[in-house]
């Protein structure tokens, strides 16, 4: 059986996943949306598959994602991650099975479940945080937790050294998203409960694989630390720690001593905007920056815990140079990694292989077969393995 899927959100991550999944044969139509279509339109040019179609439609206005969603199987948000929140309810109401790249809830609680449930009632799967971290990253963990008797502590560490010449800041994701990221306190999992920290506050040296090397990384609030303990019962231990410039750290506290991070909306001239929403909307598009992005980004996951009653640590890692990203895949790193991951997941609900209905975390899913397609799809996966 084929399938309609609708991409909506045509960003640099949500084009990878879209382009790899134009290739597949359960896919009957693809259509991408979004309110700027320019780079659908180029990427449907690329392609030049009649199975693709490109709508021009606001993601933030339910009755047109209602309307997009009609006769669609799968819909795929991957629009800033709480703006998805209204494609997930929407999906609910019109039974279509869902896919993100990050989940659309600050945290797992009551929200989360609550839209489990709904999900459930609808018979529909709503896969969340499928795409590099979380998503591959939460594979790497179950795969090494797998491999050891017990597993107590995961920890996943994303660096980067990507520059572009003539830019002191910018970002190769969602410019909302990383504001988002830098703004909110950071969650880490300490001795079975979860803890939260004032954000940007918490970070350590780590030595990340060449050509990466040692980086500051800072904790900061992510899904693999709500994911990671609930896919992995044994652990004690949970984190996510991420390479994050001097020049954005010192713009982050500026900007919060300002407010200029808040997510609530502010009047300016009797119009309500949220100011960090000015603040993206002022930063280059990592659309744009593409082909000009220089470096390398990569991520380590570490489990450690016990094998054979000794001590045994699990590193698991994977990464890409930008300039061979664009090369290879005209596109930036980081976003081949988050778009190829999106679309493992969903070739693997379109192949029949998801069957649980409700919110689906990426633990939930096979992590050999994910490992499988990462490789097919041109990422290297490494892994070590150290005796403490």
């Amino acid at each position: 059986m084929t399938m309609e899927v609708v991409h909506l959100g045509g960003g640099v991550c949500g084009l990878v996943c879209a382009e790899h999944l134009a290739h597949h044969p359960k896919v009957d139509r693809l259509v991408l949306a979004d309110r700027k279509t320019d780079a659908a339109r180029a990427l449907a040019s690329r392609v030049a598959d009649d199975r693709i179609a490109v709508r021009e439609v606001d993601g933030t206005d339910p009755d047109a994602v209602r309307r997009l969603l009609q006769d669609c199987d799968l819909v795929i948000a991957s629009m800033p991650w709480r703006l998805n929140r209204i494609v997930l309810d929407v999906a609910a109401q019109t039974r279509t099975d869902y896919l993100d790249f990050g989940m659309p809830f600050d945290a797992t609680g009551p929200e989360f479940d609550e839209a489990s449930a709904r999900c459930r009632e609808a018979g529909i799967a709503g896969l969340v945080g499928m795409g590099m971290e979380p998503g591959i990253s939460d594979g790497f963990a179950v795969h090494a937790a797998g491999t050891l008797d017990r597993a107590e502590e995961a920890h996943v560490f994303d660096g980067d050294t990507g520059a572009v010449e003539g830019f002191e800041l910018f970002s190769a994701w969602s410019p909302v998203d990383l504001l988002d990221e830098m703004s909110v306190p950071a969650a880490v999992y300490e001795d079975g409960a979860l803890r939260f920290l004032p954000p940007m506050n918490s970070s350590r040296m780590f030595d990340f694989p060449e050509p990466v090397g040692r980086r500051r990384v800072f904790k900061t609030n992510h899904d693999e630390t709500y994911f990671l303990p609930r896919g992995i019962p044994t652990l004690r231990q949970a984190s996510f720690n991420i390479h994050i410039d001097d020049g954005w750290v010192q713009a982050a506290d500026v900007l919060r001593k300002l407010g200029l991070l808040r997510g609530e909306p502010v009047d300016v001239r009797g119009m309500r905007v949220r100011p960090m929403d000015v603040i993206a909307a002022a930063l280059p598009s990592p659309l744009a920056l593409a082909d000009r992005i220089r470096g390398y980004a990569a991520f380590v996951v570490e489990v450690t815990g016990t094998k054979d009653g000794r001590r045994e640590r699990v590193r698991t890692w994977t990464g890409l140079s930008y300039g061979e990203a664009w090369r290879q895949h005209g596109t930036n790193a980081t976003a081949f990694m988050v778009g190829t991951g999106g679309a493992v997941a969903a070739e693997m609900f379109l192949e029949g292989r998801v069957r649980e209905k409700g919110l689906i975390i990426p633990e939930e899913l096979d992590p050999e077969t994910c490992l499988e397609r990462i490789r097919t799809k041109g990422l290297v996966v490494r892994e070590e393995r150290i005796r403490l």
